[in-house]
């Protein structure tokens, strides 16, 4: 079978030569199968015992089609490699071959490769055939890293490794699963600015062209959920959201940011800031109208202060000398459980408490003045009212000065109108989705930087620019150079040559 499929190839190249020999037996199975299959009438039993031989048998011609190729990239003997490279400022000098087992989409090869030495003492070797490959912590090609890198920002790791074994065939231990995904973190996490300020770039450019009564709105957010630290507890993590809203006050996309729990939250707090000060210095760059800007969170200190010492003083691109203007919305439903703190203190738990908060809620989001009608109404309902407990006394006066001290922010008939968000849901979904549904399940517990590796993973996935960042990474990537040739005066230092 497989003379007959070479002669009919008709190889061109010694090299196409060498693959049709390599592929003969494969090939030669793949067609006994299809014969197989179509001699007798199909069911859904042999259906799928045929499909999954099939694929079982493509992997396989795959793996050894990999095999081939990639450990024909180098020179078969060490006279004939460079003597000398040089890599991020360092000088190599060659060693022998040694095997390392690499996993691919097809599963894992054999990669021969050879090693070069550092010639400044206490330096690590490198394998420069792995490095020109983009073999990600010695253990996976791009294409199996990228993809071990998505299942591990949604699935937990037994997850991971048993869609390693069912989809590729490869086996690895969890701490090579951990290896390889903190590498690839590593190596994406420097694109991840540029990637989300591009995507929002795209999105107000596409808010601007699109119809409305309103000048299009870039709205940021921030918000802590706690989470499961190993052998300490809970601690706050830390998310930040940046959303564009068209004319119509839709919105059209988002970006997220996430941050383990740290004192301060700084990281997160400087994250957010550049990203926000890029994307508006490039807006302007263009030639654009500035957005509207909103910043819409709930009254947490971290929030607050955020806003009063960071946020209000950025300094505007459209107006030189002057901070950029931005609009600080109090969630509407964070205000809701202060009026509903308000309903319980004046009538306590029952029917009557509930159909207050239903009709001043509605006037909280749709009156002008809503808050101040609010606490008009609940301080006559406390004069007038009968004697309250000590407890609902507490949760009056709490509502009560809650909505009088952040009633400033609180305009929401006048937001409304101009088309920006009142809720700050897209934030307090980001705590779910960034952090709850991956790191909060079922007795998990974690250290600080395994919880960021996971993190900086989803928030590329869920900002929908994963694609982008790991292409410009994959790009950045930087090969040895040839410093001294072979030793028999030839360089076979080419890696895309294929021998045979």
């Amino acid at each position: 079978m497989s003379d007959s499929i070479a002669t009919a190839a008709a190889p061109a190249s010694p090299d196409l030569q060498v693959l049709v020999d390599l592929l003969g037996p494969q090939l030669g199975e793949i067609v006994e199968q299809v014969r197989a299959f179509r001699r007798q009438p199909p069911t859904p039993e042999r259906t799928c015992a045929f499909e999954q031989r099939l694929a079982s048998a493509l992997r396989a011609a795959g793996r050894a089609v990999l095999e081939r190729v990639y450990n024909a990239l180098e020179p078969e003997h060490l006279e004939d490699c460079p003597r000398r490279l040089r890599h991020a400022g360092e000088t190599y000098r060659r060693r022998p071959k040694s095997r390392n087992r690499i996993g691919t989409l097809f599963g894992e090869i054999d990669l021969r490769r050879y090693l070069y030495e550092a010639t400044e003492p206490g330096e690590r070797a490198l394998f420069p055939l792995e490095l020109r490959l983009g073999i990600e912590a010695g253990l996976a090609t791009p294409a199996l890293a990228e993809r071990v890198g998505r299942w591990a920002a949604e699935h937990e790791q037994a997850q991971v490794q048993a869609l390693l074994r069912q989809e590729h065939g490869v086996t690895w231990s969890a701490q090579s699963v951990r290896k390889l995904t903190a590498s690839l973190r590593d190596g994406l996490a420097s694109f991840r600015a540029a990637a989300q300020e591009a995507k929002l770039l795209e999105l107000l450019a596409k808010a601007f062209t699109a119809r409305g009564p309103h000048r299009p709105a870039l709205a940021a957010g921030r918000d802590g959920i706690m989470v499961p630290l190993r052998g300490a507890g809970y601690h706050e993590a830390a998310t930040a959201t940046v959303s564009v809203y068209d004319r119509r006050g839709r919105r059209l996309g988002t970006v997220y940011l996430g941050q383990m729990p740290e004192s301060g939250q700084g990281t997160l707090s400087d994250q957010l800031t550049a990203l926000l000060a890029r994307v508006l210095a490039a807006w302007h760059a263009r030639g654009r109208a500035a957005p509207r800007l909103a910043y819409v969170t709930d009254g947490g200190d971290a929030p607050r202060q955020y806003y009063r010492r960071v946020l209000r003083r950025l300094p505007d691109p459209w107006r030189p000398g002057q901070a950029l203007a931005w609009e600080w919305v109090l969630d509407f439903w964070h205000a809701c459980g202060y009026v509903g703190h308000l309903a319980e203190g004046l009538f306590g738990a029952g029917p009557r408490a509930w159909g207050w908060f239903r009709k001043w809620r509605r006037w909280l989001r749709d009156r002008r003045q809503g808050a101040a009608q609010v606490l008009r109404s609940a301080m006559w309902h406390y004069n007038h009212g009968p004697r309250r407990t000590k407890a609902g006394e507490g949760l009056f006066w709490k509502g009560y000065r809650y909505l009088r001290g952040h009633s400033p922010w609180m305009r929401y008939e006048h937001y409304r109108r101009r088309g920006l968000p009142i809720g700050s849901g897209v934030t307090e979904a980001a705590c779910k989705t960034v952090f709850a549904e991956r790191l909060k399940r079922s007795g998990m517990t974690w250290s600080r930087a395994g919880g960021q590796v996971i993190v900086d993973l989803r928030i590329l996935v869920l900002s929908g620019v994963w694609q982008q960042a790991h292409a410009a990474y994959l790009t950045s990537r930087h090969c040895p150079v040839i410093v001294a040739e072979a030793s028999n005066g030839q360089s076979h230092d080419q890696t895309h040559t294929f021998a045979a």
